[in-house]
């Protein structure tokens, strides 16, 4: 997984990363039976988090238009128990949340302890779009880094997991992604023709996502790169991140109180 980590301190290329990586796998059944005993492993470590109420998981995901944000949520994570998970998507702030500050509206949906929650983009998008559309200069972009890192240290100091992954894909993916939502009845709800304007901003796109890779991947909460051309390479790579955050955490059952204990002492035996 090391090598899907963007490095703390120093500098690199966006385009050092190749999005039709697909590791040492050829096709997607080579990895099908890791996934499925991952996903079982989820469904495990996320029943004993709802159990134990200690922890909590924040996973963000962002990228490019068409990079499978919605995709990745519904496959990965389809196993989950529902009662302790929550997806989020992020669209253009309202007038009320545009009122407030830019971590206003996302800070009211970080999972409580027990839980998890997806965000479907976040508030790097106030570092993103902002920037590239020119609607903040670099001098308030630092500010807001700043902000960012503090907000990330008030999470993880109050035991919330900050998984942060962004789903790297080509132009040329994206612009076949686009045709096939303009020719299939089931996908055309999707497209946006906003979609075919962002493209022209692709390189400032890119160079505001390695601001913030720069910036904000941190010891606790690093920026993880996943190749996303190849969905299944996409989605076995985030199962991995995500599996193995949680079982760096101390999850266990919690014991039962002494009240409980003495009932099931006077349990007939069977």
């Amino acid at each position: 997984m090391k090598n899907y980590v963007w490095p703390r301190g120093k500098k690199k290329k966006l385009g050092q990363y190749d999005p039709e990586d697909t590791g040492s796998f050829s096709n997607k059944e080579e990895v099908a039976e890791a996934v499925m005993e991952l996903k079982e492993q989820l469904q495990q470590l996320q029943d004993i988090l709802f159990a134990q109420k200690k922890y909590s998981v924040l996973i963000i995901f962002q990228g490019m238009d068409c990079s499978g944000k919605d995709g990745v949520i519904k496959k990965v994570l389809s196993g989950v128990n529902p009662q302790g998970f929550k997806a989020i998507s992020f669209k253009k702030p309202t007038l009320d949340e545009a009122a407030h500050d830019f971590l206003w509206r996302t800070h009211k949906e970080v999972p409580a302890r027990g839980y998890i929650t997806a965000f479907n983009r976040s508030y790097y998008e106030e570092v993103l779009i902002t920037r590239v559309h020119e609607q903040i200069d670099d001098e308030e972009a630092e500010q807001r880094f700043k902000h960012i890192k503090h907000f990330e240290k008030l999470m993880t100091d109050h035991n919330t997991v900050v998984i942060k992954i962004f789903l790297h894909i080509s132009q040329s993916f994206q612009i076949s992604k686009i045709e096939q939502r303009l020719k299939d009845p089931s996908k055309t709800w999707k497209f946006d023709p906003d979609d075919l304007l962002e493209r022209k901003f692709w390189e400032s796109y890119e160079k505001a996502y390695e601001d913030v890779f720069q910036n904000c991947s941190f010891k606790n909460a690093p920026w993880h790169i996943v190749p996303s051309n190849h969905r299944w390479y996409r989605d076995y790579l985030v199962l991995n991140i995500i599996v193995g955050a949680l079982k760096n955490l101390p999850l266990e059952y919690p014991e039962p109180d002494s009240q409980v204990k003495e009932r099931i002492l006077l349990l007939p035996e069977s």
